[in-house]
């Protein structure tokens, strides 16, 4: 599809992305800049990139797909002098996860015909060039967003290419992209954060460091995310951030209300409402129960999951509930594989890590 492709950026997404692309299309041509030399003479050494170190960005001018994978400031830096040196054929695409400043800056460097949003809804609290996988992407959705001024040809291609790799490609405006990501991704950072936050300034003798179960745990897994990353997301997106965290205080206050004025019925309601909705993202159902999960890295090939299935049923094992995980953002593994209580957890966990899987817990 492509025979050059360049990458600005080779952290976590790149190279898991440059990984991927060398798998698929193992003749095609892939050149790295990125800040750290490690990352670089890593991914020559490992055959995925065919720069031994840096290069002059001019190197870039025959790349018909370049990827913008460093933060968004940096990214911006670049376009204008990616724009004196790319061909017109040439197509440039992110994979942040905020949109609207990119874009900005797109249109007052005049690339609206070459630039495609994207942002691939996978990852995790690892970061690095060391942690990227060739199959990161399998079953993600990969969000493009469509500035209107791209052809219809480019755009399909680029979609037709992100599949290719194994992802689910998802058509979304910017400002909706911006939004959606807000609420389901970057507000829940930020309550994260500041319920460790106030657990910590309220922690007297660390009685409650010392105590804290896995529903705390769960609840503030993503904490332990990048900091600067975040710093970098609140400040790209940061009027949706603010006009979701009011929407956020409005939900918050109506527990506190209810609670100060001891509204049984409200009480239930509001708690009844949240089960409902966040069972139906789960499973489709209803009732609340302890977990017994992993995760398993899993190739998109005909039987693969039939083939754990069988082993597992093999040594006397039933599995509750399988199935692929599509947002996988701070979520490591494509496939969710849930038992029916702790002991075959551990058993099959030790199955297939022993049959050289690759466990998540």
């Amino acid at each position: 599809m492509y025979t050059k492709i360049g990458f600005i950026g080779l952290g976590l997404i790149g190279g898991s992305i440059a990984k991927t692309i060398k798998r698929i299309y193992e003749d095609t041509k892939i050149i790295a800049l990125n800040h750290s030399s490690d990352s670089i003479r890593l991914a020559y050494n490992e055959g995925i990139i065919d720069n031994e170190g840096a290069f002059p960005i001019e190197n870039m001018k025959d790349c018909d797909l370049i990827f913008l994978c460093a933060p968004v400031s940096i990214n911006i830096d670049y376009l204008d002098t990616l724009k004196q040196i790319i061909n017109p054929d040439c197509i440039l695409t992110d994979v942040g996860s905020v949109k609207g400043e990119m874009e900005e800056a797109v249109k007052e460097c005049g690339l609206e015909k070459q630039f495609i949003g994207g942002h691939p809804m996978c990852g995790s609290e690892l970061i690095g060039y060391q942690n990227a996988k060739d199959r990161l992407l399998e079953n993600a959705y990969y969000i493009l967003t469509n500035n209107c001024r791209v052809s219809k040809e480019s755009y399909l291609k680029l979609k037709e290419f992100v599949k290719s790799l194994g992802a689910i490609p998802i058509e979304m405006t910017v400002d909706n992209h911006d939004f959606v990501t807000g609420g389901v991704s970057h507000v829940p950072h930020i309550i994260a954060s500041s319920l460790v936050n106030f657990v910590m300034n309220n922690d007297k003798n660390s009685n409650m460091k010392t105590v804290a179960a896995g529903g705390f745990k769960d609840i503030t897994r993503i904490a332990s995310s990048s900091p600067i990353m975040w710093q970098n997301i609140c400040l790209t997106n940061k009027d949706k951030i603010l006009e979701l965290l009011d929407k956020y205080e409005i939900e918050l206050d109506k527990f506190k209300t209810a609670i100060k004025s001891s509204d049984q019925k409200e009480i239930i309601e509001l708690f009844a409402d949240a089960k409902e909705y966040r069972d139906s993202i789960t499973t489709g159902k209803g009732k609340m129960y302890k977990v017994y999960e992993f995760y398993c890295d899993l190739a998109d090939e005909a039987g693969s999951i039939a083939t754990i299935a069988t082993m597992l049923a093999a040594n006397q094992l039933s599995i509750k509930n399988i199935g692929i995980i599509n947002n996988r953002e701070f979520t490591n593994g494509v496939l969710r594989i849930e038992m029916y209580d702790e002991d075959s957890l551990e058993k099959a966990i030790e199955i297939l890590a022993r049959n050289h899987y690759e466990i998540h817990r």
